[in-house]
């Protein structure tokens, strides 16, 4: 534009080098060169736009609070009964009774099932004879012992006697106890595949008992988390098959890694409610890292160069490129260690658009 605008100056440079002609013909021929450039300079214009002014970019801003950033680690663990165990039998036999059902509710210590012990109460049985014998012999002895008749061995070897065929009695008892399966928990029965008349063994054939009402929740953390990850952590906790989530701790974080998934556990207890069943699937999201009175900005505001990260804001209408130090980043927010300050105008939208120095145009602000 300027290019044309210096033609009419340099046509008025030629005609004074030339030779004199008649000044009022030579004025008139000048003037009309002039109006020719003029006309083509504003039709020119007109097909480009206007340059007396610099063109300003649409942009969206929003201005920079202090407030708190927090990081979270995202793992998926499950439901699980603090108290989940199986109960099983401590000998080989064939079931002969069972006494509960599933969904039952059962104590510490109730009988679930009987297994065949017939032969050890026949044992019971004659043990419980030779004590009675025994101690008949032993009340005998005694009374003659008091009486100063008879012997101090004797009295002795029917009190060890006695004492022997008490001790055998009562280790026979303790075999019976182990034909019998018994709930070790208080809790429902969760599962129990068992028949009458089935074998059962130890390790192998039990009834799954479960106290619904004491639940967990628990998952593996990658091993790179393990400094920043402990017992305390806030944790939240959505269970989508439940329509729940809830806010807590983390209860217990592992110290040991485990050296196949290069991961360590955590666990979570939970508060009892109804929707939760062990096994259902968990989302964890924990935090790993928190500040307060700190800045944030969107993700998209940030342009990285060579030369590190960058923003603009808004300075009167005009873009101003602010070098920043970026931190952690975490659901579309960056923290700034550096750079900006509460009270600046961040431009978001529209920020991949201009350059330092540019004319901008606010169409939205959100405060």
């Amino acid at each position: 534009m300027k290019k044309f605008i210096y033609i009419p100056f340099l046509v008025l440079l030629a005609a004074c080098s030339s030779k004199p002609k008649d000044k009022k013909a030579e004025l008139a021929d000048l003037k009309k060169q002039q109006s020719d450039l003029n006309s083509k300079i504003e039709k020119l214009q007109s097909e480009m736009g206007t340059t007396d002014s610099a063109k300003s970019t649409d942009v969206s801003v929003t201005e920079i609070k202090n407030g708190n950033f927090t990081n979270y680690v995202q793992v998926q663990g499950k439901i699980d009964a603090q108290d989940n165990v199986t109960a099983y039998p401590q000998a080989s036999a064939v079931i002969t009774a069972i006494y509960v059902k599933p969904g039952q509710h059962v104590s510490k210590g109730q009988v679930l099932a009987q297994l065949d012990n017939s032969v050890m109460q026949q044992n019971i049985a004659q043990s419980e004879a030779q004590v009675s014998l025994n101690q008949q012999l032993f009340d005998r002895q005694k009374n003659l012992w008091d009486q100063k008749i008879g012997t101090e061995v004797q009295y002795l070897q029917a009190q060890t006697t006695l004492q022997s065929s008490q001790k055998a009695l009562a280790s026979l008892k303790k075999q019976s106890a182990l034909y019998r399966i018994i709930s070790p928990i208080n809790g429902t029965v969760d599962q129990m595949d068992l028949k009458l008349g089935q074998g059962a063994a130890p390790g192998q054939t039990g009834i799954r008992i479960v106290n619904a009402d004491v639940l967990k929740v628990k998952a593996d953390v990658p091993e790179s988390y393990a400094s920043s990850v402990n017992t305390g952590n806030d944790v939240k906790i959505l269970i989508p098959d439940a329509k729940d989530s809830l806010v807590t701790k983390v209860t217990f974080a592992a110290k040991a890694i485990d050296p196949t998934s290069r991961s360590f556990g955590v666990e979570i207890k939970l508060p009892q409610r109804s929707t939760l069943r062990p096994n259902m699937t968990a989302i964890l999201k924990i935090a790993d890292y928190s500040k307060t009175n700190t800045i944030a900005v969107p993700v998209k505001a940030i342009q990285k160069s060579e030369n590190g990260d960058h923003v603009f804001v808004n300075q009167n209408g005009i873009a101003k490129q602010v070098n920043v130090k970026s931190g952690v980043t975490y659901g579309g927010q960056t923290e700034i260690l550096s750079g900006l300050k509460a009270g600046d105008q961040l431009v978001v939208e529209g920020a991949t658009e201009i350059e330092d120095g540019d004319k901008i145009k606010i169409v939205q602000s959100a405060n």
